[in-house]
């Protein structure tokens, strides 16, 4: 197959069609595959023309600037699935209905975008374990579908790489071409990305850095978190395919980048990005990486942030590894001092040149606001009472605004500080933001004493001093409270997210100074989020090895500080050491998939949407979706009959190996392994055991109930958690 090609076909019609008053919006069309390209090496060309073939011909429509428009073929689709994207009206789409072949037309979704210290606390150590003998990623190309990259940063230069492994078939856009290096291996630009690849915004930058950035020494914000700055795959080769901008990330966009990064050669995906939960069969991510997979691409997609609600996770098809956000051992702390002598943790990346604890009056914004929408979040413009100048002013997290925002909204009002309280929602999850002014984030428990003593007397004053990076929080990682949950809406009988990663306060490339450091080309930032979460597991995709302790060696906690339940944590937190020579894999055969659809009762035509080719349930034996050859398990409505369950593992460790079966039951559910003991006679050999969940008479008052199943050899430990949902 031959690189993806953009078409940029006008079809223009014989007459006009008046009556048409809607603009032209880009719709994702599938297709069937025509028999004839399936059984003959059709060219490129060939697929293309047979696309063509379903615009119609005879109309046209009235654009937004009043002109006549025919519709437009925006991108042909050769290897995600079969169709292409094009710019159509409704009732064109109703004339594509009525021809041979047609599958389905859906518009466009608009999806939203979901480190110095990072790898150490990975345990990745420099010229020692498993960096030393993976050879820092040293021939893995990596593809980050993202906002685009600033090429001249540090992170991205190429020194001591080698040129690209020979099945790279990419290419850098001609306009950036003297861009590219044996680093920067590939860059491509499409829609949304305004026809060049450079980062406008920055999250391209930061992931790909976080992903596969070189050794930077130095690297810092306000002289916060310094040290030197690496990606955990610092001699991997990175290809930017941008697809988002500053109003987010397109379907077809993202469809078109997956359909290129397969073609070029990558090994793996790494997408921090994402919107709600659909079927599998209307999810674009999903789609792409189905193909992706099958093709031997690892695809690696932040799980959103949209916790801590339960059901909140996007990416959650399984064959994704699905990545939510915790925190670092590493705070960036800022203390606000009250006059009562009270005094409130919070954090900032924000360092005064001279360290300064005077005492100033503290303002709450949202006291007296007319405007309780504007005000109290300190949106632009929103500040206009002339008090508040020399104050500290109390701003409100979110209402649309970035905390680095709202502190430019104060210090333009004549502000001489901020604190900006986060929601109850949020938990002990605070941003260290490289703010403009004197600034804290904190907590909405202490918030709300924090504007208890401002509202309480008549000149409330306050001070806020900057301590800096501090390590060595022993209750980390803690599950951060923006990171979306389990279970999974399309598909609740696997366990989502898969995994959690570092994705609090992580610094990494950017494309400005944030700072008063302005006269280098060493920026970085300080940044939260899923997004952040999963370059950190592009390398990592083993669920079995993950640590589920704390650096206390408690359970890991939650955004509450209260152990984190299993929809918010999966399998547990990384562990790229152990990950690297887990004993035992699980497999998911791909023929396991049809099987899994129709027991999801998926169309016929909803399935081959995805599989690009026919398939009939009444002739497959579907099965449950815990039946998934998965390393954990998902048991949803678990009743008076019992489940039974197999599962098949791989041998990756010792050739002679034996593994004894530990399990640890959820509460009122009686889980059995058969055999109890897998014996293996050699390298990758495959064993299956079977698994039945029974529910006690006297079982839980929980809903949900967790546990896991591990098996042990005297080298190796391979652990699968299990989720129960019990029936009423």
């Amino acid at each position: 197959m031959g690189f993806l090609k953009i078409l940029l076909v006008f079809i223009f019609c014989s007459f006009p069609w008046p009556t048409i008053q809607s603009d032209l919006e880009i719709y994702i069309v599938h297709v069937e595959s025509p028999e004839s390209l399936i059984t003959t090496q059709s060219s490129l060309t060939d697929l293309d023309s047979y696309y063509l073939s379903f615009l119609p011909k005879t109309t046209t429509a009235i654009s937004s600037s009043g002109n006549e428009e025919a519709a437009s073929m925006i991108y042909s689709y050769h290897n995600v699935m079969k169709g292409f994207a094009a710019r159509l009206t409704s009732e064109q789409v109703k004339e594509m209905e009525k021809k041979h072949g047609f599958v389905s037309a859906q518009k466009q979704r608009i999806l939203s975008l979901d480190t110095t210290h990072t790898p150490s606390f990975l345990g990745l150590q420099q010229n020692m374990g498993i960096w030393k003998d993976s050879n820092y990623g040293k021939g893995v190309i990596i593809g980050v579908i993202d906002t685009g990259i600033i090429p001249d940063h540090p992170s991205f230069i190429d020194v001591g790489m080698p040129p690209p492994p020979a099945k790279w078939k990419g290419v850098c856009e001609s306009n950036f071409i003297n861009k590219c290096s044996n680093k920067l291996i590939g860059a491509r630009s499409y829609q949304l990305g305004n026809g060049s690849p450079i980062d406008g915004i920055g999250h391209g930058t930061h992931t790909a850095s976080t992903t596969a950035g070189a050794f930077v020494k130095g690297a810092n914000v306000y002289g916060n978190a310094n040290g030197t700055a690496v990606g955990v795959a610092p001699l991997a080769h990175i290809a930017i395919y941008k697809v988002c901008n500053s109003d987010g990330c397109s379907d077809s966009d993202i469809l078109a980048a997956m359909d290129s990064a397969i073609d070029d050669g990558v090994d793996i995906l790494s997408v921090s990005l994402g919107g709600r939960s659909v079927p599998f069969y209307a999810d674009s991510i999903a789609i792409g990486a189905y193909s992706a997979t099958e093709r031997g691409i690892l695809v690696s997609c932040s799980a959103g942030n949209s916790g801590p609600w339960h059901a909140s996770a996007g990416n959650t098809a399984p064959w994704i590894l699905t990545v939510g956000a915790s925190t670092l051992d590493r705070k960036i702390k800022a203390t606000i001092k009250l006059g009562n002598g009270e005094e409130f943790e919070g954090e900032s990346a924000y360092r005064p040149k001279i360290s300064n604890s005077t005492f100033f009056t503290l303002f709450d914004a949202a006291k007296n606001a007319k405007d309780q929408s504007e005000t109290p979040y300190c949106r632009p413009g929103s500040l206009t009472d002339p008090a508040i100048r020399g104050k500290i002013v109390l701003c409100l997290a979110f209402g649309g605004v970035a905390n680095v925002d709202k502190g430019q909204v104060v210090k333009d009002a004549g502000g001489v500080g901020m604190i900006v309280i986060k929601p109850s929602q949020y938990g002990v999850t605070k941003s260290a933001d490289a703010h403009v002014l004197p600034a804290l984030d904190v907590s909405a428990a202490d918030g709300l004493r924090i504007r208890a003593y401002t509202n309480s007397i008549l000149n409330p004053v306050a001070t806020i001093t900057f301590q800096g990076t501090i390590i060595g929080d022993k209750n980390a990682p803690i599950v951060a409270g923006f990171s979306s949950r389990g279970p999974s809406r399309a598909s609740p009988g696997i366990l989502k997210p898969d995994i959690i990663g570092p994705g609090v306060n992580i610094l990494a490339a950017w494309p400005t100074s944030v700072d008063d450091n302005k006269n280098t080309k060493s920026t970085f930032n300080i940044i939260s989020g899923t997004s952040m979460s999963c370059p950190h597991l592009s390398g990592s995709a083993i669920m079995t090895t993950a640590d589920t302790l704390s650096l206390a060696s408690s359970p890991i906690l939650d955004e509450r500080l209260l152990p984190a339940d299993i929809y918010a944590i999966g399998a547990g937190h990384v562990n790229p050491s152990r990950a690297n020579d887990p004993g035992l894999v699980y497999d998911t055969p791909f023929a396991e998939y049809v099987p899994y659809f129709c027991g999801l009762s998926y169309a016929n035509q909803e399935i081959g949407k995805m599989l690009q080719r026919q398939v009939n349930c009444l002739k497959v034996k579907s099965i449950p979706e815990a039946q998934l050859n998965y390393p954990s398990f998902s048991i949803f409505g678990l009743g008076s009959t019992p489940q039974t369950y197999t599962r098949t593992v791989t041998n990756v460790g010792d050739a002679t190996s034996s593994y004894k079966v530990e399990v640890a039951s959820p509460k009122g559910v009686v889980v059995e392994v058969e055999p109890t003991e897998l014996n293996f006679s050699r390298l990758n050999q495959k064993l299956t055991y079977q698994v039945t969940f029974s529910k006690t008479t006297n079982s839980s008052n929980d809903n949900v109930v967790d546990g896991f199943l591990k098996w042990s050899s005297n080298r190796h430990s391979v652990r699968s958690p299990i989720a129960v949902v019990l029936a009423e």
